[in-house]
């Protein structure tokens, strides 16, 4: 039979690899937690840039020489003016569920995007903002397809991201999914179109439709719930495996 000593040694040996998963289940949740932490400051300068960014008076675009080095974290949400005539022939509708603001309560439609040609020929794509599915024909809101030279004030916006659950655009039928300004500018065959878009403010239209100002700015920060359920975890494994030492070291040793 076994000494005392034996049996301690036994059982201290029983924590080694059980104590090695549980350091490092440890680490990681730690590190996972801390890695959100630096996504939250990085999240808060985000918020605090993108709203410094969308209350700045208006600017003007940058001109065609820099767009192919923009970055969208250089314009994104940026508040700009820009004047140009519209090509209400070549507009895109982007299907939405519904809309936001003043159109919350229209049921699904589509955002209008618009071609405006630029004094230089160039193109700037416009989310002019949402009609209603049964205004999408543009001959229901004539009063809205504005004739001559305008002048438009938005967010600058780089192209929309697509998911897992984004139908693919069918350009030649008409549908459209996302806010792709080169897409656009292909089907349309528009030279020198910029890459972004502008999402125009919510100043009114003759006819009312579209309604502009569709811009979503609800964007989520959840940072800290993340690192603290991280945190917690690590916690809760720490406690566990305490437990599970204290159960194999108890008990009569003779």
């Amino acid at each position: 039979m076994a000494g005392p000593s034996a049996v301690v040694t036994r059982r201290r040996r029983g924590l080694l690899w059980p104590g090695v998963f549980a350091a490092v289940g440890v680490a990681v949740l730690l590190a996972l937690g801390t890695w959100q932490l630096q996504r939250l400051a990085w999240k808060e300068s985000l918020l605090s840039a993108i709203d410094a960014r969308i209350h700045q008076a208006p600017a003007p675009i940058r001109p065609p020489s820099d767009w192919p080095s923009l970055k969208p974290e250089d314009y994104e949400y940026r508040r700009v003016s820009v004047a140009g005539m519209f090509e209400h022939a070549k507009e895109a509708l982007v299907f939405r569920p519904q809309g936001t603001g003043a159109a919350q309560t229209e049921g699904p439609g589509y955002l209008v995007l618009t071609p405006l040609r630029l004094s230089d020929g160039t193109y700037v794509i416009v989310d002019r903002g949402f009609v209603p599915a049964a205004r999408g024909d543009p001959s229901t809101r004539p009063g809205g397809q504005i004739a001559g030279e305008v002048t438009i004030t938005g967010l600058m916006r780089s192209p929309e991201q697509r998911n897992l659950f984004t139908p693919a655009d069918d350009p030649d039928k008409g549908q459209w999914y996302t806010r792709d300004p080169a897409l656009i500018a292909a089907h349309f065959k528009l030279d020198r179109t910029a890459p972004f878009s502008i999402d125009a403010d919510d100043t009114p239209v003759p006819g009312g439709w579209p309604k502009g100002g569709q811009t979503v700015l609800a964007i989520p920060n959840d940072h800290l719930q993340y690192a603290l359920t991280w945190y917690g975890l690590a916690a809760t494994l720490v406690g566990v495996f305490a437990a599970y030492a204290w159960s194999r070291r108890g008990g009569p040793v003779g």
